[in-house]
């Protein structure tokens, strides 16, 4: 095998890993929003003040 086929090969393996790895991880993810929104913090405890 000449460098560029290994190259050719080690990409392809790289981006099927990483397409592998998002698959995985939309499929076994928590069951919580993941947009950093907070939904799942309790503020009940937070005294609200104007600033």
């Amino acid at each position: 095998m000449n460098i560029q086929a290994i190259i050719i090969v080690v990409l392809f393996a790289a981006a099927v890993f990483y397409v592998g790895r998002m698959v995985y991880k939309q499929l076994f993810t928590k069951k919580s929003c993941g947009s950093n929104c907070k939904c799942g913090v309790d503020f009940s405890n937070v005294q609200p003040h104007k600033q």
